[in-house]
This record gives structure tokens, C-alpha cells and sequence, in this order.
């Protein structure tokens, strides 16, 4: 079992070999680097096999197996390595709803349907920490009474002079201006905002104001993609 945990080091090495090209130092493409290393894998096993003392063949043979088994799984990890991640993702989107799947690289951030129906996104304003719903007919972001109190707004001293539209009827909200806001990676500064009155709105809204700030979003059946 040693000699397997060496032989997984070699393999290893060998993976990050091919990643980089190593075969191009002697006149070797990549894909002549990776023909090799099955080869170069059954000679260390097989010289492993004839420098240890009383090793049964079964031994060596079984070795042989689990350790082409291992290597197999890793070099195939390795291939669907963007597949994977994105599985991986989806999956995690249906268990949190509202966490973003993000794809730093594209600069986008995917939602998962919630079970309501809902697109429930997750927002950092100010620092804290703000469940959104998204609502393209919201002009702008709204916020809760108690969320904005989470965003460090002081809602007392607010002027709620706009008429608003909610789920509840017709109700009053203040303007305000958010410092920081954070939507899956996404940051903006500035973003005009409503803070609806107390209990007139049950969730807060991830509407307009935020998302005119994109280059573009879409939505399909189950997912909700921000792009930035």
C-alpha cells in the first residue's frame, strides 16, 4: 500500500506534466505526453513489483488494478473538470435557493427557481445580508422597513412620501440611495432604492433601479441569469 501511495505522488507530478506541457522540452506535443503516461504507469508498478521482496503476483496484480481504477477517475475528474463544477453548482442552487452560482470568468450569476415559484436572490447591501425577490415590474429596488434597519438606514428619520404599489394595496415609501450593493458578485454603488413603510411589503424586491445596471438578464424556465 505504500508503493501505491507513491506510485498516486508520480501520478500526480504526471498530471501537472501534461497540464503544462512538459513534453514540449523534448520534442513531445501534449498529446504524446499523455499517449505515455499509461505506459510510464504500468513500468513503476511492474519495477515496484521486482525490487519488493516475497510481493505475490495477486499482490502486484491487484495493486496494479486499484491503482489504474484511481488514476482512471482522475485523469476523467480532471477532463469534465467544467462539467463537474457545473453540476456541482446547479445542485447547490436547488439546496439554497438565493445562493448565486457564479461564473467569474463570463461575469455572470445564476439563480435557481425557488420552490414558491419565486426567484429569491441573495444581496449583500451595505454589508448586510438581504433576501431579494426579483420583480421586473418593481421600478427600483425595495426594500422592508426591518431590512433596511439591517442596512444601516435610519428609517425614522425617512420622509415616505411616494405611493407605492404591493402585494398588500397601495402604501408609502421613502427614497434613498444605497451605498454599496452586491447581487452574486455583482457590485454597484449609488443604486436609488424605495424603503416601503412598516408592514406594508412582507419581502423585499430586487427591481429596476439595479437591474437597468446590467448588461442584460434572462430568464427561463427554472434559472435566472445576471450578467454584469
Amino acid at each position: 500500500m505504500i508503493f501505491i501511495g507513491v506510485a498516486l505522488l508520480v501520478a500526480a507530478g504526471l498530471a501537472l506534466l501534461i497540464s503544462a506541457d512538459a513534453g514540449s522540452f523534448v520534442g513531445l506535443t501534449q498529446q504524446q505526453t499523455g499517449q505515455l503516461v499509461p505506459l510510464l504507469v504500468i513500468l513503476i508498478v511492474i519495477a515496484g513489483g521486482l525490487f519488493t521482496r516475497r510481493r505475490r503476483f495477486a499482490e502486484l496484480f491487484g495493486g496494479l488494478v486499484l491503482w489504474m481504477g484511481i488514476f482512471g477517475v482522475a485523469i476523467v475528474g480532471y477532463t469534465l473538470r467544467d462539467d463537474i463544477q457545473n453540476l456541482a453548482g446547479r445542485v447547490f442552487g436547488e439546496l439554497a435557493p438565493g445562493i448565486a452560482v457564479v461564473d467569474s470568468q463570463n461575469g455572470t450569476a445564476t439563480f435557481r427557481r425557488g420552490m414558491g415559484g419565486h426567484f429569491q436572490v441573495r444581496a449583500s447591501i451595505n454589508g448586510a445580508d438581504i433576501p431579494l425577490i426579483f420583480d421586473t415590474g418593481a421600478s427600483a429596488v425595495v426594500l422592508t422597513a426591518e431590512d433596511a434597519r439591517k442596512a444601516g438606514i435610519d428609517t425614522d428619520s425617512l420622509r415616505y412620501t411616494v405611493s407605492v404599489s404591493t402585494a398588500n394595496g397601495m402604501g408609502k415609501a421613502a427614497s434613498v440611495k444605497l451605498g454599496h450593493m452586491n447581487v452574486g458578485g455583482i457590485e454597484r454603488e449609488g443604486v436609488r432604492a424605495f424603503v416601503a413603510e412598516e408592514h406594508a411589503l412582507d419581502t423585499s424586491l430586487l427591481g429596476m433601479t439595479f437591474l437597468e445596471t446590467l448588461t442584460r438578464y434572462a430568464v427561463s424556465s427554472n434559472s435566472l441569469e445576471l450578467v454584469n
